[in-house]
């Protein structure tokens, strides 16, 4: 199976025909984008120049927040130049780059959760060893670690397609070089690496939530036997985590959990967890956290200091 250099860009449809519609898009688009990065980028600053957020769920979730920035950025910029472009079209090179770093960092995002989610089991259920077990060496590696799974997610999957022949097709049904419209081109039987595909995204989705699942059922028979006062605390801080879970994972185990087929509905979703789960992570974890709120306000007053010297 090698590459045939016959097709050597790709055409996109898009989000729609529709000329109106676009440009409405367009506006709601290019605002997301920039709450995106204007969001979470307000976050990393936040936790990298404030004192009060050293514990261990910040250092993670500043990561977070530098990874849904990439993770955006990967399809979003394409996404909103082609809604004002009559023709919306991607080299070889560069789908093959655009669907690395979309699983790169969509894999690197899930491991992330997922440490997330043990840095509150620890913190909630082994409170007394919190301070040992989560030290500043093993949040680093637990970091390293979930890029390193992002990497190795993503380069199973290119390897994939890597190598498949283009030959004649090149209009792909989307708006950004995803794989399963993408294997739909190739001029070769794609059934089984489509099922590789599903397999691989599937069970690293399904996997990481399963995961989550069960360390929160745990944290709540944990919480039984505390006070209402600790309760309300420990689920104020899970809340946030919980809610950036489904919203991300929901989309994601639509997509790769079905047979490898295509759906209309399917560029609707893809827009939930490349633009709307990145947008909402800022607003979810700084409005439900009074310690990053306080942070973003101590934030604000020393900028207006320095712009005032």
């Amino acid at each position: 199976m090698t590459n045939i250099h016959n097709v050597t860009e790709f055409i996109f449809l898009g989000l729609s025909p529709s000329q109106e519609v676009q440009r409405v898009c367009f506006l709601i688009f290019l605002f997301l984008y920039t709450a995106i990065v204007l969001g979470n980028f307000l976050i990393v600053l936040t936790v990298t120049t404030s004192r009060s957020l050293g514990s261990p769920m910040y250092f993670f979730l500043s990561f977070l927040s530098f990874v849904e920035i990439c993770y955006s950025s990967t399809t979003a910029p394409k996404l909103i130049s082609d809604l004002l472009a009559e023709r919306k079209a991607m080299s070889w090179w560069g789908c093959m780059a655009q669907l690395f770093f979309l699983h790169f960092f969509g894999g690197t995002e899930i491991f992330l959760l997922t440490v997330m989610a043990y840095d509150r089991y620890v913190a909630i259920c082994k409170p007394l060893s919190y301070a040992t077990v989560m030290n500043r060496q093993v949040c680093a590696v637990l970091v390293g670690r979930a890029w390193a799974g992002g990497f190795v997610h993503s380069f199973a999957q290119i390897l994939l397609v890597f190598h498949l022949p283009f030959c004649g097709p090149n209009v792909i049904n989307h708006y950004f070089c995803d794989l399963l419209p993408f294997l739909k081109l190739a001029c070769f039987d794609t059934f089984l690496i489509g099922l590789l595909i599903v397999a691989n995204g599937g069970t690293l989705s399904v996997v990481s939530f399963g995961v989550l699942l069960a360390s929160y059922m745990v944290i709540l028979l944990h919480l039984r036997t505390q006070s209402s006062e600790g309760r309300r605390k420990a689920l104020s801080t899970c809340g946030s985590h919980v809610t950036v879970v489904i919203l991300f994972f929901g989309p994601c185990i639509f997509i790769y959990l079905r047979p490898s087929t295509t759906l209309p509905i399917d560029k609707v979703v893809a827009v939930l967890y490349t633009l709307m789960t990145p947008f909402l992570n800022p607003v979810i974890y700084s409005l439900r956290n009074a310690e990053m709120k306080k942070a973003m306000k101590m934030l604000w007053i020393r900028t207006l200091r320095l712009n005032e010297k």
